[in-house]
């Protein structure tokens, strides 16, 4: 199967490579995009650029894809969906949540000069980072891309009520599925409690397992392809 791999926040294409890898070996065609604005060099770049660089992959490709997003890109990767329901056989959200109609894509930090750059590892003290030893904090720091404004602020739109059709893995690293469960039970992701098969899997590690847990998440995502 195709599955197209929207890294988060902050990260190129790159971050997933290992996991890229992995999947390849078992046999998917591995998609590893690197997003407008988060390293081709583009200060300006918009989320409607975003998702548009996604929709053009998945337009490109002989068959229905497995979309997957980690983090903030979780939301992408539901627009994507949105956009293209017909196109779009799955997603996988690793870490993160779709984002309501109307609300900001990822109003989550400081914009400094119109761009949100990374903002140290203070706010993600505790298991978003418990498993990343000093090399891997240092590593991901320096590749760290700061995201325009125009990407983090925008609103996310969504018209096509088909995307409740379309199967969700929630990958869940840094909480428990128990935890993902009763937040969607409490209302507090919408667009999950609509959706019609949403399906959650633990996954111990933090916040970012492309890096430290690349094997476990490689067969996560695997599965949920042979699911469809």
């Amino acid at each position: 199967m195709d599955i197209i791999l929207l890294p988060g926040l902050w990260l190129r294409g790159d971050a997933f490579s290992g996991v890229e890898d992995e999947l390849t070996g078992a046999g998917h065609r591995a998609h590893s995009l690197t997003l407008p604005g988060q390293g081709d060099g583009r200060t300006d770049a918009t989320l409607q650029d975003q998702v548009e660089a996604v929709v053009s992959v998945v337009d490109g490709l002989p068959a229905r894809a497995l979309v997957v997003g980690h983090s903030a890109a979780s939301a992408l990767a539901w627009i994507v969906a949105d956009a293209r329901p017909e196109a779009v056989a799955g997603v996988v959200m690793i870490g993160g949540m779709p984002v309501e109609a109307g609300k900001p894509y990822a109003n989550f930090f400081p914009v400094v000069d119109a761009l949100m750059p990374f903002p140290g590892w203070e706010p993600f003290r505790g298991a978003d980072s418990a498993d990343l030893d000093k090399a891997a904090r240092e590593r991901i720091e320096a590749d760290a891309v700061p995201v325009s404004e125009g990407i983090c602020h925008a609103l996310v739109s969504l018209t096509d009520d088909r995307r409740f059709a379309v199967p969700v893995t929630l990958v869940c690293p840094e909480y428990s599925t128990t935890e993902a469960q009763a937040w969607i039970d409490d209302g507090f992701a919408p667009e999950l409690t609509r959706a019609e098969k949403v399906t959650l899997v633990d996954l111990d590690s933090g916040h970012w397992p492309m890096f430290t847990r690349r094997h476990e998440l490689a067969a996560l995502i695997d599965e949920a392809a042979r699911r469809l």
